[in-house]
């Protein structure tokens, strides 16, 4: 039987990450059939769109598949009658993200764009405009599914699902799968032969156990990671090695964003030099986003470029792809992804979002009960939970108290004091007036 052509829609299509994407559509196109890819961006960003576009366009020529690229800025346009919708996007672009890092180090805390402030801003920034997207995609393609990649991924899918009538959503992060293939390495076997017990939040995910061709590992991985020279990590984050004791203590694998909370001194003091001496890892992003996509604007290019992987989007053609065509096909393989928990992991809210091993069917991801998360890690994974949920309804309400208490509870917070300082700065550096407090509007409205 012919399969019909898919319609698949990226938003945040000018990005530099789109490359990866077409790839992993291309090697993919005998049992996901892309008729229409549709690359979508803000004005802002067309110039990139144009240039992001035309390598793409000289993949699928060099593929030899019938796959059609189009490129737009508008976005209804594009979402007319799609099958499945991905989004990429960062709103503020990397400016923002830099304000999101550097202004929190003023004030001796870990400035990055998922954990932290920073994660909290970009939230703040992020979820209305996904809300803005579902409303468009309720009226033009009601039956599509949302994939999304955007960040902070976890907090927006806790977003979408307690925020909007949208059932068809799934969050999406290449963390895992860099887990598995560092493991792999690790261990000098194939991929295919790693499976990981997933369980947790985005960015806040434990390998609870580890298989090599179905024989637990966990206790080999472990030693080996209390080896400070073999560490798991990537590009974004500074390469500190475990602390042997401690994480022979831990007893599970934890995830490099972990970092953040089990090495904060010594991630704050990496991040206060790296941002003296070499930027931000957003002022640093961006220029290799200028050596990007001066090689992406080379007509003889019609492939991804390795210079890619600096870029810190390893495999996430492999994540995006591989969900995409599992749903298409009710593969019903085993995949790690953000969607609601249903109940698999005790310890959170039934209708909260947890990035969890799911059975991918054509209905959507069916995640694998796991039971309450182990008491060492249960505690961080809860709290971390109470800001994403806080934060997402502070996102939504515009409620500056509500922003307020997110940021207190986050634990890379110290004091109430610091927040609010902190709180307030930001919010003034994104121009995200609609939170200031009724005295601070009236003072806007007599300047």
């Amino acid at each position: 039987m012919v399969k019909k052509p898919l319609k698949i829609v990226t938003i945040g299509g000018g990005s530099s990450y789109t490359p990866e994407l077409i790839e992993g559509f291309i090697k993919r196109f005998d049992s996901l059939p892309a008729g229409e890819i549709w690359l979508v961006d803000i004005p802002a960003g067309e110039e990139k769109l144009q240039i992001v576009g035309s390598l793409a366009q000289r993949m699928v020529e060099k593929a030899g598949h019938p796959i059609h690229i189009h490129l737009t800025t508008n976005r209804r346009e594009a979402l007319k009658d799609a099958d499945f919708v991905t989004t990429q996007f960062r709103v503020g672009l990397l400016d923002a993200r830099a304000k999101d890092e550097r202004i929190p180090l003023k004030y001796g805390v870990i400035g990055q764009e998922t954990n932290g402030p920073g994660g909290l801003l970009k939230g703040l920034r992020t979820i209305p405009v996904i809300l803005d997207i579902i409303k468009d995609m309720e009226e033009l393609c009601p039956d599509a599914w949302l994939i999304n990649f955007t960040n902070p991924a976890g907090m927006v899918t806790e977003a979408v699902l307690r925020h909007s009538s949208w059932k068809k959503v799934v969050g999406l992060c290449n963390v895992p799968v860099g887990m598995k293939m560092g493991i792999a390495k690790l261990l000098d076997v194939s991929p295919e032969k790693v499976f990981i017990d997933f369980a947790g939040l985005n960015h806040m995910v434990f390998g609870l156990d580890v298989y090599v061709d179905g024989t637990s590992v966990l206790k080999e991985v472990i030693e080996k990671l209390a080896d400070p020279d073999k560490s798991l990590t990537m590009k974004n984050i500074a390469d500190l090695g475990w602390e042997p004791e401690f994480i022979r203590a831990l007893g599970f694998l934890p995830c490099p964003y972990h970092r953040y909370y089990y090495q904060t001194e010594k991630m704050l003091e990496e991040e206060k030099k790296a941002a003296e001496e070499n930027g931000t890892r957003a002022e640093v992003v961006k220029a290799l986003e200028k050596e990007l996509f001066e090689l992406y604007k080379d007509p003889e290019l019609g492939e991804k470029p390795k210079q890619l992987e600096k870029r810190g989007g390893a495999y996430y053609s492999d994540a995006a792809c591989s969900l995409i065509n599992s749903i298409y096909n009710d593969s019903r393989d085993i995949q790690p992804v953000n969607t609601k928990n249903n109940g698999a992991i005790a310890s959170i809210p039934f209708d909260s979002a947890v990035e969890i091993n799911c059975v991918i069917t054509k209905e959507g991801p069916k995640p694998i009960a796991i039971g309450d998360l182990p008491v060492p890690v249960r505690g961080l994974v809860q709290q971390i939970k109470s800001f994403e949920r806080i934060a997402a309804e502070a996102a939504v309400s515009k409620d500056y108290h509500k922003a307020l208490l997110a940021m207190t509870i986050n634990p890379l917070v110290p004091s109430d004091t610091k927040a609010k300082e902190i709180l307030d700065e930001m919010l003034d550096a994104h121009g995200l007036t609609d939170f200031l407090k009724p005295h601070q509007k009236e003072d806007m409205i007599k300047k």
